[in-house]
């Protein structure tokens, strides 16, 4: 059941992704998602010259008989939207979290995707339990996508064998992955799931949510911390601390970077002082010209 309150926060959340699509839809010259995708279509008897990375090695395994595996191309993408709902992105208490700026970021990607005729999903969690909907066109779909989104409270840790192995196998064709996340847990483990989604024929695109505050520490004196995941709390000196945290920082997110360059990833920095449409258009432009990756709106390093 929707209460009034969740039905406000649907519409709030529908409101923002239609206004920073149409603040920049029109400057983006061709879709930023079209492209082939290839379908599966049917299996016919293997033929000599046949190639053989469409050998079906499971039926091949059952019967002794070589099949070959068909596809059909079509210009629909498929896109599966997995969002971070991780404690850590409910930070800063006191500004827009990483976590609203997340979903405002699925929730106009959503809205574009399904806009232009293409299907979208959405993977996240909710606590232990993973929350799931299929890669689906159609404005129902695109207000259940929205619904979703509007109802997930950033809480727990970030799963990627359990969050992005899954979605990458649901996506029953091959796609595009995006992951919003501000990836600072289980860096090698995510690492790792991103490429075995790839190696199963997606491309995965990363857009890393950072707070201002997280990249430029701007603190002074005595300051209380708290890992919202764990829980655990240390008073530290602003001061004397600051210019280390900074330089780890930096050379987080350079590795962040690079990891995503090396791997063919799209990449995307996402400071959440920088509005959204603009962040977003940013990005989407990129990813037209075929380069997607590096910073948004300047050196966010800075």
């Amino acid at each position: 059941m929707i209460t009034p309150g969740t039905a406000d926060a649907i519409d709030d959340l529908e409101f923002s992704a239609r206004t920073i699509v149409e603040s920049f839809r029109s400057g983006l010259h061709r879709s930023p998602f079209h492209g082939f995708a290839a379908e599966f279509s049917q299996h016919r008897s293997y033929r000599h010259g046949d190639d053989l990375k469409y050998l079906d090695w499971k039926i091949l395994a059952r019967t002794d008989r070589l099949y070959s595996r068909q596809f059909r191309e079509t210009t629909n993408m498929a896109v599966m939207l997995v969002v971070d709902a991780s404690a850590s992105m409910a930070f800063p208490a006191t500004q827009v979290t990483k976590f609203r700026y997340g979903i405002v970021l699925a929730a106009a990607l959503a809205y574009l995707i399904v806009q232009q005729g293409d299907a979208v999903g959405l993977m996240t969690s909710r606590g232990e339990a993973l929350r799931y909907l299929p890669a689906r066109g159609g404005r129902t779909h695109l207000r259940a996508v929205t619904a979703e989104l509007a109802r997930i409270e950033p809480e727990g840790t970030w799963q990627p064998e359990r969050v992005l192995a899954r979605a990458a196998e649901l996506l029953s064709r091959r796609g595009l992955i995006v992951v919003i996340s501000d990836f600072y847990d289980a860096e090698d483990e995510t690492a790792r799931e991103m490429r075995r989604a790839a190696r199963r024929g997606h491309d995965v695109s990363m857009l890393q949510v950072i707070s201002r505050d997280e990249i430029a520490f701007p603190y002074r004196g005595d300051v209380d911390i708290e890992d919202l995941e764990s829980g655990v709390r240390q008073v530290v000196d602003a001061e004397a601390v600051g210019r280390s945290y900074r330089a780890t920082m930096a050379d987080f997110l350079e590795r962040c970077r690079r990891r995503a360059r090396q791997d063919g990833r799209d990449y995307g920095l996402f400071p959440t002082d920088v509005p959204a449409a603009q962040a977003l258009r940013s990005f989407l432009v990129r990813r037209n010209a075929g380069h997607g990756g590096g910073d948004l709106a300047g050196d966010a390093r800075s």
